[in-house]
C-alpha cells in the first residue's frame, strides 16, 4: 500500500513554484524510512516554515512538556504549536497567510484524546481565514477504521484533548478527520486530502506493511495505541498510567495499592462486565515520569490476550471501576490543571462529560457505562459515513 506521502511524491511537480510550510513530525516517513523533510530537499523543494505538534518535531517532549522547536536541526524557520500557554496551541495567522500550501503529515491512533487531530482542526480554522490550502498525507488509522465507540464530547468539555464533537473511538484516518471538521465543524478552509492507496480499514498497523514509529513517547508500539482508549482515562486520576517505563498505558498503579487485591477485583469486575481478549497480573513498577516518579508503585500489568476480541473502552472503565472500589481512601481524580484547563478536571475532560465519572462514583456498573456513552453515537456515524474516503 501507499500512504499520502508516497501518493504525494507521485505528482511532486504540483509542489513547484508554491510556497511551502509543514506540520509533521518523526512519523512523516514513506516506507524506506526517508522523512517528508529531506524528501522535500531532494526535490528542490523549499519549505518557508515548520510546524511541531505537541512532544515536538522529533517527539523527544514528555507528556505536557511545552516544547520550543529551535533546537530543530534545519536552517528554516520553526514553530511550536504546544508551548507555555493554551494560545500556542494555535497557529498565528502570520504564520500561515504567507503560505500557499501547508503540508500536514502526523501519524495519529484513532482515539479523540490523542491531540495530533486536534492541532489540524486549529490550524484549519486559521487556514480558513488566511485562505492557506491544507494538504493532509493520509496514513492508516493503526486500530482500523470500522469500529467506533464512546460518547461525544458534551458543550462545556471542550479541550485539547476533546476539541471537536468526536466520539472516544472515531474509526477515521486523519484525512477523513480534515472532512468532518471542514464539514460539519465549521473549519471551511481550502482542503485536499491525499488518499492512500491500498488500505483496507479492517486492518491493525502491523497488518499494513507499513514501518511503525511510534507516535509519541509512550507510545511504543501498535498495541500501546489498542488499549489507549481506555487506558488513557488512567490519566484523569492519581494513579501512574506507567509513564517512565516500557510499558505505558499497560502498566498502572501507586504506591499504597496492594496489587494482589486490586488483582482479585479487576478479574471479578471484568468478568461481571464480560470483558475479553486480556489478561491482568498484578504487577510491581517504577515510573520514571510525572506520577510517583521514582517510587515503587503496585498495580497491573494488562496482557493483550485476542484484539479482535477486546473492547479497549470498556477496559478503562473496568480498570477506574476497580481502582475506586479498592482504595476510596487513597483514589482520587486528578484535580491539578490538565491540558491547559483547570475546570472541569481531568477525568471530565477526557469523558467529555461529567455523567461517566458522577456514575462511577454512585457505583452503575462499566458496561452499563459504556451503553450510556455509546447511545450518544447515532449522530456522529451519519456524519462520519459522508466523510470515509476507504
Amino acid at each position: 500500500m501507499k500512504t499520502g506521502l508516497d501518493r504525494l511524491f507521485e505528482h511532486i511537480d504540483e509542489l513547484r513554484n508554491k510556497v511551502v510550510g509543514v506540520c509533521c513530525n518523526h512519523t512523516a516517513i514513506n516506507q524506506d524510512g526517508d522523512h517528508l523533510l529531506d524528501l522535500l530537499a531532494n526535490h528542490q523543494i523549499s519549505v518557508r516554515r515548520i510546524f511541531g505538534p505537541e512532544h515536538g518535531i522529533d517527539a523527544t517532549a514528555q507528556d505536557m512538556i511545552s516544547v520550543d522547536e529551535a533546537g530543530y536541526e534545519v536552517s528554516t524557520e520553526t514553530v511550536s504549536l504546544y508551548g507555555e500557554t493554551e494560545e500556542s496551541l494555535h497557529p498565528k495567522p502570520e504564520t500561515l497567510e504567507d503560505l500557499d500550501v501547508l503540508l500536514f503529515d502526523i501519524q495519529d491512533i484513532g482515539s479523540r484524546y490523542y491531540t495530533y487531530q486536534a492541532s489540524l482542526g486549529y490550524i484549519m480554522a486559521v487556514a480558513a481565514k488566511t485562505n492557506t490550502e491544507i494538504w493532509v498525507l493520509d496514513r492508516p488509522n493503526p486500530i482500523n477504521g470500522v469500529d467506533v465507540q464512546g460518547n461525544i464530547v458534551h458543550k462545556g468539555y471542550e479541550s485539547f484533548v476533546s476539541a471537536y464533537p468526536l466520539p472516544t473511538r472515531h474509526g477515521m484516518t486523519m484525512g477523513e478527520l480534515g472532512l468532518y471538521f471542514k464539514r460539519f465543524c465549521g473549519l471551511d478552509c481550502s482542503l485536499r486530502i491525499w488518499e492512500m492507496d491500498s488500505w483496507d480499514r479492517s486492518q491493525f498497523f502491523d497488518e499494513t506493511g507499513l514501518p511503525w514509529i511510534y507516535p509519541s513517547p509512550n507510545m511504543p508500539m501498535v498495541e500501546t495505541a489498542i488499549i489507549y482508549p481506555g487506558m488513557c482515562l488512567i490519566e484523569g486520576t492519581n494513579i501512574s498510567e506507567g509513564r517512565g517505563t516500557t510499558l505505558p498505558f499497560h502498566l498502572f498503579g501507586a504506591p499504597w495499592i496492594n496489587k494482589q487485591d486490586l488483582v482479585d477485583l479487576i478479574r471479578i469486575i471484568a468478568k461481571e462486565n464480560d470483558l475479553q481478549g486480556c489478561l491482568f497480573r498484578a504487577a510491581t513498577f517504577e515510573p520514571r515520569f510525572q506520577k510517583h516518579d521514582g517510587e515503587v508503585c503496585h498495580g497491573i500489568q494488562i496482557v493483550v490476550t485476542d484484539r479482535t476480541q477486546l473492547d479497549p473502552l470498556l477496559l478503562g472503565i473496568v480498570c477506574l471501576e476497580a481502582l475506586y472500589k479498592e482504595n476510596t481512601e487513597r483514589f482520587e481524580w486528578r484535580t491539578e490543571t490538565y491540558e491547559y484547563v483547570d475546570d472541569p478536571i481531568a477525568i471530565d475532560l477526557l469523558f467529555g462529560c461529567k455523567e461517566i465519572r458522577e456514575g462511577l462514583e454512585r457505583g452503575v456498573s462499566s458496561r452499563q457505562l459504556l451503553l450510556q456513552m455509546n447511545a450518544e453515537l447515532d449522530g456522529f456515524l451519519e456524519q462520519r459515513a459522508t466523510c470515509l474516503l476507504y
